[in-house]
């Protein structure tokens, strides 16, 4: 078997040992050169040499040095990287929103405008969507940053290759080329900047699965722009052939149900959807008003407070719901289940039907038990917070990017 190149392979090892380096301090935080060669089994002068490369390239700083053992002065390495930007946008039912952060996370700029919901109209908000990202890019100019990565958040199914969003029922779309109406938009990008479509379930789960360290399985159900999720096994989202492995909302529960929008009879969607429950709670009218998002708070708020046809409808889709979790949760045997969107408001009452109907499963046999089922913690912004995420990662896995 011919050998690859001498320059090759040292090339693939030194980026593999940058990337060992980084993801210890990503995952573990500021960090000394000697607990940096420890964790990673690096020795310290491999370390030291990383170190000063990734230093000198401003993706590395040191902090200011800290008393340790015996006295001796401790100087910690941290996430810098200056130099660089991620730029993550986001389009939801009601507005189109731009981020700009630093690798390690931090938010630097945020722009959010209101798209007016136009039905069946995609090249009206996909102008808004091309402004927030236009001055999501120029302020990442202004200060000095050049952008890595530019993932493109979408609260619809997404598939294909190149990727387009397949459906959104929120705004009346088939298929959208999302990515190449935003190129034809915006000429700035040019081909350096790596643009992606990704849709929201698995990203929100990522984000909130980095919150439970040590959780390789995680089922995640969410409600805001209709309902999603993922599944999460081995610390990976299952996406399938397609990348529509999240679409938990079109879950046919309900036997001879009526007819979803997407062809099936009995979704969850159908008997739990935001549109079903605003219209249960007299509150249909609302959304054209005032946006989704605020229809929405307004329905949690009433659903908390009792009010009897939001409290009523809200009973109505418990069963619905849980019957979904209780499927999912013996097809997947997940560690933790995780609500989020607006149902996050109310996961107690959903744990409290979920566990109603579980099966007698002893502990002790195998470790199985009914997985704990929590709240969300990120709110509106698991699924940017995930993508930036997803992002970083990438980065990190191929440290030449970073300017190396």
């Amino acid at each position: 078997m011919p050998r690859l190149p001498r320059s090759l392979v040292s090339g693939d090892v030194r980026r593999h040992n940058l990337s060992l380096v980084l993801e210890h301090i990503v995952g573990s935080g500021p960090s000394a050169r000697s607990e940096i060669a420890e964790a990673t089994g690096l020795t310290r002068g491999a370390v030291t040499a990383l170190v000063a490369a990734l230093t000198g390239a401003g993706v590395l700083r040191e902090q200011a040095p800290e008393p340790g053992a015996a006295g001796r002065p401790v100087t910690r390495l941290e996430l810098d990287a200056a130099a660089v930007a991620i730029v993550v946008a986001q389009l939801d039912a009601d507005a189109a929103t731009a981020l700009v952060t630093s690798v390690a996370g931090e938010e630097l700029f945020r722009i959010v405008e209101q798209h007016g919901r136009p039905m069946g109209d995609p090249e009206r908000v996909l102008d808004v969507l091309a402004l927030v990202v236009a001055e999501a890019l120029e302020h990442a100019r202004a200060v000095g940053r050049r952008v890595t990565e530019l993932p493109i958040v979408m609260f619809a199914p997404v598939g294909g290759e190149p990727p387009v969003v397949l459906a959104d029922t929120d705004l009346g779309w088939g298929v959208v080329d999302v990515l190449g109406e935003l190129r034809a938009r915006l000429p700035q990008l040019g081909a350096e900047v790596p643009m992606s479509l990704v849709s929201d379930g698995w990203l929100a789960a990522l984000a909130e699965r980095a919150l439970v360290p040590g959780t390789d399985a995680l089922l995640y159900l969410k409600s805001n722009s209709g309902i999603g999720g993922a599944i999460v096994s081995n610390g990976l989202a299952l996406e399938g052939a397609h990348g529509v492995g999240g679409s938990l909302g079109h879950l046919p529960v309900v036997p001879d149900g009526v007819l979803c929008e997407c062809g099936q009879h009995g979704c969850l969607v159908t008997v739990a959807g935001p549109d079903r429950l605003l219209a249960l709670a007299g509150l249909g009218d609302l959304v054209a008003e005032r946006g989704l998002s605020a229809a929405l708070d307004e329905l949690s708020a009433r659903i908390t407070a009792g009010e009897p046809l939001a409290a009523g409808a809200w009973r109505e889709a418990l069963p619905w719901i849980a019957r979904t979790l209780q499927i999912l949760s013996l097809a997947t045997d997940p560690e933790l289940i995780v609500i989020g969107g607006f149902w996050a408001s109310h996961a107690a009452s959903i744990e409290v039907v979920y566990r109603a109907n579980r099966p007698n499963i002893p502990a002790s046999v195998g470790g199985m038990a009914i997985p704990p089922l929590v709240a969300g913690r990120l709110g509106d912004d698991a699924a940017l917070l995930g993508a930036v995420r997803a992002a970083r990662d990438r980065l990190i896995a191929d440290p030449e990017r970073l300017g190396l």
